[in-house]
């Protein structure tokens, strides 16, 4: 396919870009040599420097080393947005290990699978989650676990008002260190010094296991290099043309252990030299405080970060001004949330797209161009793309015509991690399989018209129907299950379950989600649950969840 997005590419965007020939914590050590006073990091007031940071990092990958990690290791990191977070990535690729990103949200459950399926050796963990892990670690191949607490990093004199707050609301932080097999962020950072230690990564060495879904419902690790992760950094700068080095201020309201917050939050901070100010959890009034105080000038956020805040009762008396850029993603952005943003603050939301297996963004809107309502935008400099025919996979589709988005580029992963089958069926001769249908204008402009399988978006989180299915059928009084999204003006979508009890069996709606908040993290469970005495089935017995969706609508629409 003709590359005919280029033409519209703005001013000083360029066609192609070079990458450079080097690992992610190693542009860390670069900026903290040029930038050394310059603030990384910013937490609720704290700051660490480039050079602080960098100190943090050595002393924690010179513990870490002791203890045995190192090259091929595999570290799971289970931390909310916290400098800890930060620290711990980042001595993990320099000592060349592969970094397991654990959303903070999964029960044990989810915690088991992810970590026997990555193989993980090493935990680096917040005292409030402990407890959660615990119960799991004996069936891992876990051998040590790292145990930070958030006051540790707090500034005075939220770090002695932190207790008080913490027992008030019963958090667990009586962490038993035993110096072996349990030991403390903090004391390895005291008791090891900065020493210099070789740079173990390679650029094609495996940095990240990032757990995408799919329609088995079991998530699948995608294999991201150093090169893969640096390689959509930089085409993201070359986007940016206007980014000031060392001066910008970005807003991490993204978690980290989400690809889009690693790559367009924590990666992107760092490699531009700027400050990254960070956000543990995303409150309304919080942020709203955060932004006031620290003036961000990039501010990337899923569209219901943007929705919440614009529904804030005092919105039109906030001075959001600072903000230069907004990018969203993860879901579709409404277009008047958009405009009124944007005439609030003076800044320019550029919607975008990606995927895990893209490290993860392969499309952006242009900043100054022409924006137009309902595009994902135009394909990022060194990245290639088709519509192809939906059923061979093969010819490219005329423009305007709807076929399966597939995209190249140094972004895209390396495969699944210990899935052979699924890496076959998505990666074909190097192109990515996004298994998303779309259009393409004359202009090169890429519209997504129905969604991947049978994904929905809740709160920028994918969320897989299968995955909760699997669950209901784990009940004892289920008899059949289906799961969909529905539209919700707050969240984009929330779960919508339709349960058939077995026959005699009395089921509950309150059972059931029960049931699902035990197994599933929070923003997986079912917010509607529908009791049904069959579900709608192909001749073949697959369930039409097509048919469910479109009944679900009707029924939301009020009566003309």
């Amino acid at each position: 396919m003709e590359r005919i997005w280029l033409k519209s590419y703005d001013p000083g965007v360029p066609h192609c870009v070079e990458y450079p020939e080097t690992c992610i914590p190693q542009v860390l050590e670069k900026n903290a040599k040029k930038y050394p006073g310059n603030s990384a990091v910013e937490f609720f007031g704290a700051k660490l420097t480039y050079g602080q940071l960098w100190d943090q990092v050595l002393r924690l990958a010179n513990g870490m080393k002791q203890m045995g990690v190192k090259r091929g290791t595999k570290v799971a990191i289970m931390l909310p947005n916290c400098p800890q977070c930060v620290i711990a990535y980042y001595a993990a690729l320099w000592l060349g290990a592969t970094v397991v990103m654990t959303n903070p949200l999964y029960v044990e459950r989810e915690l088991h699978h992810l970590w026997t399926d990555s193989e993980a050796q090493f935990l680096v963990i917040l005292d409030h989650l402990y407890p959660r892990a615990e119960k799991v670690l004996p069936q891992t191949a876990i051998r040590a676990t790292i145990v930070t607490s958030i006051k540790d990093y707090l500034p005075f004199p939220l770090r002695q008002l932190y207790p008080f707050k913490a027992r008030r609301q019963k958090l667990f932080m009586a962490v038993p260190y035993d110096g072996t097999r349990l030991l403390s962020f903090k004391k390895l950072i005291a008791d090891y010094k900065p020493a210099p230690i070789p740079c173990a990564a390679r650029p094609d060495d495996l940095a990240l296991l990032q757990y995408t879904g799919g329609t088995t419902g079991t998530p699948k690790g995608a294999m991201l290099t150093h090169r893969n992760l640096l390689s959509d950094v930089v085409q993201l700068v070359a986007w940016t043309p206007d980014m000031k080095p060392g001066a910008e201020r970005l807003l991490a309201v993204m978690p980290f252990f989400h690809v889009l917050g690693m790559t367009g939050g924590l990666n992107l901070s760092i490699y531009t030299g700027s400050t990254v100010i960070i956000v543990p959890r995303f409150e309304p009034d919080e942020l709203i405080k955060t932004i006031k105080k620290t003036r961000p000038t990039y501010f990337p956020g899923v569209p219901a970060v943007y929705i919440a805040l614009m529904a804030h009762p005092k919105f039109d008396t906030f001075d959001l001004t600072s903000i230069k850029v907004c990018v969203t993603g993860a879901a579709p952005m409404p277009v008047d949330v958009m405009r009124r943003f944007e005439e609030k603050t003076g800044s320019r939301i550029v919607e975008g797209y990606g995927l895990s297996e893209a490290s993860p963004v392969t499309h952006v809107n242009p900043l100054e161009g022409v924006r137009k309502p309902g595009s994902i935008g135009l394909p990022l400099p060194g990245t290639e793309c088709r519509i192809v025919d939906p059923e061979t996979g093969r010819s490219d589709m005329p423009v305007g015509e709807v076929g399966e988005l597939i995209v190249r580029g140094p972004q895209v992963m390396q495969g699944y991690w210990k899935r052979e089958k699924e890496t076959a069926d998505t990666l074909r001769d190097g192109w990515l399989y996004t298994g998303d249908l779309a259009t393409m204008d004359a202009e090169g402009y890429f519209f997504i018209v129905d969604r991947k399988k049978d994904m929905l978006i809740c709160n920028g989180y994918n969320v897989y129907p299968r995955e909760i299915e699997e669950v209901l059928y784990e009940h004892p009084k289920v008899l059949d299950a289906a799961a969909i999204g529905v539209p919700d003006a707050k969240k984009g979508e929330v779960v919508r379950v339709y349960v058939v009890p077995k026959q005699g069996e009395q089921l509950e709606t309150d059972e059931i989600i029960a049931w699902c908040k035990a197994k599933l993290a929070p923003y997986k469970v079912p917010k509607q649950v529908q009791l049904a005495e069959a579900l709608p089935k192909t001749n073949v017995g697959k369930v039409l969840r097509r048919q469910l969706r479109a009944e679900a609508s009707a029924a939301q629409k009020p009566e003309q």
